[in-house]
């Protein structure tokens, strides 16, 4: 899959970390079903390689699923193995360059200018922005925009939706929305509340393609 571009298409991506791993799966399948194209399960949460391996037999090849959270060269390669379609690591390390060595599409964690020269050395075909909230948000992507006018940001942490378009207009290629999203869903919240949450954040992101 060509992550990049499709982070440029769909502009939003969407972190589920479950405490529960039935609630974390029919989490992923009612944001499939409102339209959400990107989506990655964080290993953090309960059996979250089953997510992701259901999850892939659920939706096939046609709608790739991510794993989040991938740090360690075992974790990439079980991710693989799961069904994983890419991995987003918070940071550089082997979980990123294992990733990348069975070719799968890495959205590597920076926070920095230097992290974000050594991610794009090592290959990293998007750069997740973490934590952004905590970095400056979007005044301080605005700053990085003008070094690295061509790099794939995608900022994750505290994105809101009101943070959300903020960052779009700053020109994020696209945002990570994990609890301002999901809120409870992945835990056995609502899911009726989950998809009105998922439209409005849809919503978001087309505004800003269009």
């Amino acid at each position: 899959m060509d992550l990049r571009a499709a982070l440029a298409d769909r502009r939003l991506l969407v972190i589920v970390r479950g405490g529960d791993r039935d609630a974390a799966l029919r989490t992923v399948l009612a944001l499939a079903e409102e339209g959400i194209d990107l989506i990655e399960v964080s290993l953090s949460g309960a059996d979250a390689l089953g997510v992701i391996a259901r999850t892939a037999a659920e939706l096939g090849p046609d709608r790739p699923i991510g794993a989040g959270t991938v740090l360690t060269a075992d974790d990439a390669r079980a991710a693989r193995d799961a069904g994983a379609a890419f991995a987003v690591t918070p940071g550089l390390g082997a979980g990123a360059d294992t990733a990348r060595d069975l070719g799968l599409p890495v959205l590597a964690g920076v926070m920095t200018p230097t992290e974000i020269i050594a991610a794009r050395a090592q290959g990293a075909d998007a750069l997740k922005l973490f934590p952004a909230a905590d970095a400056g948000g979007p005044a301080y992507l605005k700053s990085l925009r003008a070094p690295f006018p061509d790099a794939a940001f995608v900022p994750v942490g505290g994105v809101d939706l009101k943070a959300a378009r903020a960052y779009l207009a700053a020109g994020a290629t696209a945002v990570g929305v994990g609890s301002p999203l999901v809120a409870d869903a992945a835990d056995g919240g609502s899911l009726t509340a989950l998809r009105e949450r998922a439209r409005a954040f849809r919503a978001a992101a087309q505004e800003a393609t269009a």
